[in-house]
């Protein structure tokens, strides 16, 4: 059977548009099933609650569950690497966070590339780190401290709940940019690390909010910056580093993340989704709580993020030399 011009033409002009239909129908339709936020750490810690919390508000919205499955290991690359093998069809998503982008440089033997394997999808929250000293040393300043630690090169021990973290990337960049020698001295985790700091056993500690908030308030330890651009709600009386050594700058980030080739019509839904919690006052709430900023955005919004914070650390890796625990 022979088409006619105008036949033809009628039918290829259906078929190239048969793919937008079909996203538009996969979109409408996800999710069909249970969903897995893949998390690289143990339950109960913060990057654990943060997948249960907008997992949580995901199932309400989408009307299936988003189920947490822990797979800590390897500074969360095996839950990565679980991800980045799993089918691109949006069934299983990675809480993704600052420590892929240390990851890409500090493992030189990583099954993926993170910034190619994993596609975005939404920016969730940011977090300052806090830099805080033991209260008997002589400085309640940065500049005070920075003087100090020069005039005492390589005996300001430098606690970190272990080689790689961002804890330990911010101080080895602080190190880098204020010229100043302080020795590492890494823990398995962040409660050790504290308890060492309070007990006068090492001097300096680049903490998170939730876990240092109540030791600087009751005294117990003394904060001289925070380390984002902007001075945190949370303590507004503490000035940024940045104040001190211009350009300074370390965040906590973390984000959804899918397999590559995932469809654009299923990560701009999650996205919206997303979104919609990120300007909810309860979900603005317990961020804040947590010490976070929401990080709204498009999906190339927060690749760009990863992007540059990847970059970013790769150069601070280099420069400190840490290898993985």
């Amino acid at each position: 059977m022979r088409l006619h011009r105008r036949q033809f033409l009628h039918v290829a002009a259906g078929a190239a548009t048969l793919p937008a239909v079909l996203g538009t129908v996969r979109a409408q339709t996800y999710p069909a099933r249970p969903v897995r936020i893949v998390v690289g750490f143990p339950p109960g810690g913060g990057t654990d609650i943060t997948a249960r919390l907008f997992g949580q508000w995901l199932s309400e919205r989408l009307g299936q569950p988003f189920v947490i499955e822990n797979r800590p290991g390897a500074g969360a690359n095996i839950a990565t690497e679980a991800v980045v093998r799993a089918p691109p069809d949006g069934y299983t998503l990675l809480l993704a966070g600052s420590f892929n982008a240390i990851n890409a440089t500090l493992y030189d033997k990583l099954n993926f590339v993170f910034l190619r394997d994993i596609a975005p999808v939404a920016g969730l929250f940011r977090e300052p780190l806090v830099l805080v000293i033991d209260p008997s040393l002589p400085a309640r300043t940065v500049s005070e401290f920075i003087a100090y630690a020069k005039a005492n090169p390589g005996k300001v021990n430098m606690a970190t709940p272990g080689s790689g973290t961002s804890n330990h990337m911010s101080g080895e960049l602080f190190k880098l940019m204020a010229d100043v020698d302080m020795l590492h001295v890494p823990y398995r985790g962040g409660a050790p690390a504290l308890t060492d700091l309070i007990g006068g056993r090492v001097q300096v500690f680049f903490g998170t909010l939730p876990a240092t908030i109540e030791y600087i308030r009751t005294g117990r330890l003394r904060a001289l910056a925070v380390t984002t651009l902007t001075r945190s709600e949370a303590l507004p009386d503490i000035p940024t580093v940045g104040d001190f050594v211009p350009g300074y700058e370390t965040i906590n980030w973390w984000g959804l993340g899918a397999p590559k080739n995932t469809p654009s019509e299923i990560i701009g839904k999650l996205n919206k989704e997303v979104n919609g919690a990120l300007a909810d006052p309860r979900i603005k709430e317990r961020l804040s709580d947590l010490g976070g900023v929401v990080l709204e955005g498009s999906p190339a919004d927060f690749g760009k993020l990863i992007a540059d914070e990847t970059e970013k650390w790769s150069k601070v890796v280099k420069f400190s030399g840490a290898t993985p625990d």
